[in-house]
């Protein structure tokens, strides 16, 4: 599977950007598809993750109720829409995706479950 993350860049604070992962090489319908990032001198923090071929989302406390993740399964693809962005939002934004069958939702938190990474998009938020 390869991952394509899109849509970052630079916004105020309090804006809004939509990042997009587009996936091919493999169906991918029954994979856990998630985003993650990673600001400078950091560890990659979870953001949020979705099971592609349904099932409810999970999100980090940090961005719970501004950030929502949704999938088009035409365009084979998982977005992140973000809003009221904030500055402690600046990082890099990785989307990744999880070969992983489990109904154990606390375990996709965590980067080491996942298999197929994108090449990250930066989104910089100023104050």
């Amino acid at each position: 599977v390869q991952l394509q993350a899109s849509g970052g860049g630079l916004v105020q604070a309090g804006g809004s950007l939509r990042l997009s992962c587009a996936a091919s090489g493999r169906t991918i319908t029954y994979y856990v598809m998630a985003w993650f990032r990673q600001a400078p001198g950091k560890e990659r923090e979870f953001v949020a993750f979705s099971r592609f071929g349904g099932g409810s989302a999970d999100y980090g406390d940090s961005v719970k109720g501004r950030f929502t993740i949704s999938k088009d399964y035409a365009k084979n693809t998982i977005d992140l829409q973000m809003n009221s962005l904030k500055p402690e939002d600046t990082a890099v934004y990785y989307c990744a995706a999880s070969r992983t069958f489990s109904s154990d939702t606390y375990r996709f938190r965590s980067p080491s479950e996942y298999d197929y990474w994108g090449q990250g998009t930066q989104v910089t938020v100023s104050s």
